[in-house]
């Protein structure tokens, strides 16, 4: 029997984890809290940890869990920015789940950008009291205008799929340009210059964060429409509020937020929200924020599940050898040079 903690439980989480796991002789111990240094020792005589993208996995708290006799991090999510991937090199082995559903977060971000444009949200809310006026609602065709991809994997490979099937022009930056895939790549300063919508879907790292700050939206359009559903850090919320009351971002759709941890996945409806930013935004009648739900669909869900049962059981019946295994020895995190033949330590 392999005993896995399992943080920052949902309700959804539950059915498909539960389905999977326990025909692989896999016991969870569901825990409604998120990991941390306080809340790490939830995990002695575990030999895994399972957590998401609002869990604390840095330094000390990796500390810890070695300590218990913790083996693997396994995340039920493609990005990783939370975990101290170095700090867990040599102690505990870190897996990860490269692709969930790409159309599931790529259809949210057209959802978001057409909820937008079309004023969708506002007309819902006048029609249901009874408010048929359509003054303010004039919104404006996706055919015929640019929209700027940063970051050109999966999702934002199909979601310049379905740009394209609205007429739409695109173009894209990328550190790592996808060979014979018929994208127009350009410079991030072209890319700005020329975009009327502009779509993240890169990973946050040290040479990500805050790409969306003041002098990138100096060299926006006026009118501008961002769209964010890949990682908050991606925007510095303060820069992104003064281009709006600027009006020089003309509407943010945005799935993600720098300082969600603590906000987003609770009901914080009987609260008030201590986080100004985020409050200001939301109040801005151009913004739209759902609390990181891109992923969210059934056969997201059941994929996420199914790939990580199957990472816990890779690595506790393969040797430790894992193909969804971030290694950080060999510099390339994803794509390990030892092709995952051999152990990485």
């Amino acid at each position: 029997m392999i005993k896995i903690a399992f943080y920052d439980t949902k309700e959804y989480d539950k059915p498909s984890f539960e389905r999977y796991g326990a025909p692989r002789d896999m016991q969870f111990r569901f825990l409604e809290t998120k990991l941390n240094e306080d809340t790490a020792e939830l995990a002695k005589g575990c030999e895994a940890v399972c957590v998401f993208v609002n869990d604390t996995v840095n330094a000390a708290v990796i500390e810890k869990l070695y300590a218990f006799g913790v083996k693997l991090i396994a995340l039920r999510s493609a990005g990783y920015n939370n975990v101290d991937v170095r700090a867990a090199f040599g102690k505990i082995h870190v897996v990860h789940v490269p692709a969930y559903s790409p159309y599931a977060v790529a259809e949210h971000a057209i959802a978001l950008l057409l909820t937008s444009v079309r004023r969708i949200h506002k007309a819902y809310n006048r029609t249901r009291e009874f408010n048929f006026s359509l003054n303010g609602l004039t919104g404006f065709d996706f055919h015929g205008k640019t929209v700027g991809v940063i970051g050109t994997g999966k999702i934002g490979r199909i979601f310049i799929d379905i740009c394209r099937g609205f007429g739409m022009r695109v173009i894209a930056y990328d550190a790592f340009p996808a060979k014979d895939s018929g994208i127009e790549y350009v410079t991030l300063e072209q890319l700005f210059a020329q975009s009327d919508i502009i779509s993240l879907h890169c990973p946050l790292t040290d040479e990500t964060r805050h790409m969306i700050g003041a002098e990138a939206i100096a060299k926006m359009k006026k009118g501008v429409v961002i769209v964010n559903t890949s990682r908050g850090g991606l925007i510095d919320a303060e820069a992104l509020l003064e281009g709006i009351k600027a009006r020089k971002v003309g509407a943010a759709c945005l799935d993600v937020y720098e300082e969600e941890a603590d906000i987003f996945f609770e009901d914080r409806s009987g609260h008030i929200l201590n986080d100004d930013l985020l409050s200001r935004l939301i109040s801005m009648p151009n913004v739209i924020v759902t609390s990181h739900q891109a992923f969210l669909t059934e056969e997201a869900l059941n994929n996420i599940a199914e790939t990580t049962v199957n990472n816990i059981l890779s690595y506790f019946t393969n040797d430790g050898i894992c193909d969804n295994e971030l290694c950080y020895r060999c510099g390339n995190i994803e794509r390990c040079k030892k092709e995952r033949k051999e152990r990485c330590f």
